[in-house]
């Protein structure tokens, strides 16, 4: 085993979940290549008192369901997974793509049956998180399918995703804590104020965040992680934005993504490539046309866009939205069974005013 691996394990169950003797630990993995990284965290989990359950997707699990399944049975929860997110106290989630590709190219209704399934068990986890009740992180292990989205070697790739996660350190926790820190401090600068303001060359919109909360992602959400978030007020959106990055959402890629907000709705859309795919997302109930998350990404270690958005959104000198599913934790209220991230560069003229006053420009933030 990679020792790297055993290190991200020990990162993930001591400090992203700090898993204590008695909790119910899920480990789930995306495909059979999650293995290597399930059994360092297996063995971890046990070792911090954990009860620790496995369950891992067969290889090509989504591209049968779409390709042979009907509507109502696509749309179907899975009954092991909803019991594991109503009950366990930990659920760290590996993503291990076999073929970032796999699941494109199918009819609308299908798409939109398979995030109502998806969207379920993501509810469940949004809801849980906000009472404070389940500690869940996200991560990833390096396989060949990311590393050819990404432009890499195997082994380039693997390097890149260890070092994004501060691996190569002799104490990641330490830097960590340290993210934490000054996130916070961000954060806190963001408390009580009312409103944003968010211009650049690709870029014009203003939202509310009055009585709403930035997070303060430092590890524990994601990892690797660095970003703070909140969910603007739900009819407060308006302007416009053109992402300047290649958007990813379950399969399926979209390039040259423009939208116009009115009143917190998307009342245009329009992309380059695959817009047909583009307007059947935001079309898929009423909430996956407001947004639910504005986020600043603050990783300087992640400099370079690489087709996933566990990374990508972290990109420091980046802002990025979700339109679709907020976090209840943030005071956001906007629900749906969409959540896609769209990024949106801000180290080349961007800017940010909070109550009319400059806290970022260029990618960075102003305060002291």
């Amino acid at each position: 085993m990679d020792a790297r691996l055993q290190k991200m394990a020990q990162v993930l169950i001591n400090y992203s979940t700090a898993v204590k003797p008695g909790d119910r630990v899920l480990l789930r993995g995306t495909s059979p290549l999650a293995q290597p990284l399930m059994q360092a965290l297996y063995e971890e989990a046990l070792k911090a008192g954990g009860l620790v359950f496995n369950y891992v997707h067969m290889s090509e699990e989504n591209v049968i369901v779409l390709s042979a399944g009907s509507v109502a049975q696509i749309e179907a929860v899975n009954p092991m997974l909803e019991l594991m997110y109503n009950t366990a106290d930990v659920i760290i989630r590996i993503e291990a793509d076999e073929n970032t590709s796999a699941s494109s190219g199918f009819p609308a209704e299908k798409s939109k049956a398979w995030m109502k399934s998806y969207g379920a068990i993501i509810n469940i986890q949004s809801e849980r998180e906000a009472k404070g009740t389940l500690r869940r992180c996200t991560t990833l292990f390096p396989t060949q399918a990311y590393a050819q989205d990404a432009g890499m070697s195997l082994r380039g790739y693997e390097d890149f995703v260890y070092r994004a996660c501060m691996l190569h350190l002799d104490d990641p926790v330490a830097y960590w804590k340290q993210v934490s820190v000054e996130q916070a401090r961000l954060c806190d600068a963001l408390k009580g104020h009312k409103k944003l303001q968010v211009r650049g060359k690709n870029i014009d919109l203003e939202m509310s965040i009055e009585g709403r909360i930035f997070l303060n992602a430092d590890g524990k959400f994601n990892f690797p992680d660095g970003e703070i978030f909140t969910g603007p007020v739900e009819d407060s959106v308006n302007g416009w934005v053109n992402f300047t990055y290649p958007a990813f959402y379950h399969g399926n890629s979209v390039h040259g993504i423009k939208l116009k907000f009115e009143k917190g709705l998307i009342t245009q859309a329009t992309a380059e490539k695959n817009e047909a795919f583009l307007l059947a997302m935001l079309d898929t109930d009423a909430g996956s046309r407001r947004l639910g998350e504005f986020a600043i990404g603050t990783n300087k270690g992640i400099d370079r866009f690489t087709g996933h958005i566990l990374f990508d959104e972290k990109i420091g000198g980046t802002v990025h939205m979700a339109v679709g599913n907020a976090y209840p934790e943030t005071g956001a209220v906007n629900r749906s069974s969409v959540h896609w991230d769209l990024i949106c560069d801000m180290r080349d003229g961007g800017e940010i005013l909070v109550d009319g006053q400059r806290f970022y420009e260029n990618g960075h933030f102003l305060i002291g």
